[in-house]
């Protein structure tokens, strides 16, 4: 029985990271790069073009930067395509924006070849990149400076179920769903059934964005980072 290999699209404006993350990413099964963008535009119109499943962002590009071309490929209702974003440092401003635009979360550009497959693999598989807790910390990071909670995005929570929003917070938490099932002490699959209803109640993409708005709503505190 054959897999459909995923289609990774890679946009950096570093000529030698763009080979190399190719080289890195051909050599792994079930993974196939179909294209290089140079800049944000030309990631736009890649993704148009190509239909890849996954794009590796890079941050800063010229043209158009990774935040706007994320926010561009991930905003039409019947998009499919999920954004990793790639960054020189954990704790990055833009990152954050990024994951705000749409980005299913991020990655070191000094990450080795092992965990850029497992994370092309995660957001392939439709799961955000929330593992093994930096991007909890950096969400954390800069919500805690962002100033008080915004009142519209609490009203939006007061939409949930009491076990809504329980689940709510332990993503935020970082949680995978068989984790979350271990805690509440309930089956995975409906810990998955509710955490299908808080993303479609909420207006939200994935487990990234689910975690931003519970940090950002006041649902879960910034405190212990």
């Amino acid at each position: 029985m054959t897999t459909t290999a995923i289609r990774v699209l890679i946009a950096d404006d570093q000529m030698m990271v763009r080979q190399g993350l190719t080289v890195l990413l051909n050599a792994e099964p079930g993974i196939e790069v179909v294209g290089q963008a140079v800049d944000g535009l030309d990631a736009v119109a890649k993704v148009a073009e190509l239909a890849p499943d996954v794009v590796l962002m890079d941050v800063r590009m010229p043209e158009l930067g990774g935040i706007e071309a994320t926010r561009r490929v991930t905003a039409p209702a019947d998009a499919t395509v999920k954004v990793l974003i790639l960054t020189t440092f954990d704790l990055d401003e833009y990152v954050y924006e990024a994951l705000r635009a749409g980005a299913s979360g991020f990655l070191l550009k000094d990450a080795s070849a092992a965990e850029l497959a497992h994370a092309v693999r995660v957001v392939a598989a439709g799961d955000a990149l929330l593992a093994p807790g930096i991007t909890k910390r950096l969400i954390a990071e800069f919500s805690r400076t962002a100033g008080a909670p915004r009142t519209p995005l609490k009203d939006r929570v007061a939409t949930l179920t009491e076990r809504e929003t329980e689940v709510l917070s332990l993503i935020a938490q970082g949680l995978s769903n068989a984790e979350i099932a271990t805690a509440l002490v309930v089956a995975e699959q409906t810990v998955k059934t509710h955490v299908s209803r808080i993303l479609v109640k909420l207006g939200l993409r994935d487990r990234t964005q689910a975690a931003v708005f519970a940090y950002e709503s006041g649902l879960v505190r910034p405190t212990g980072y």
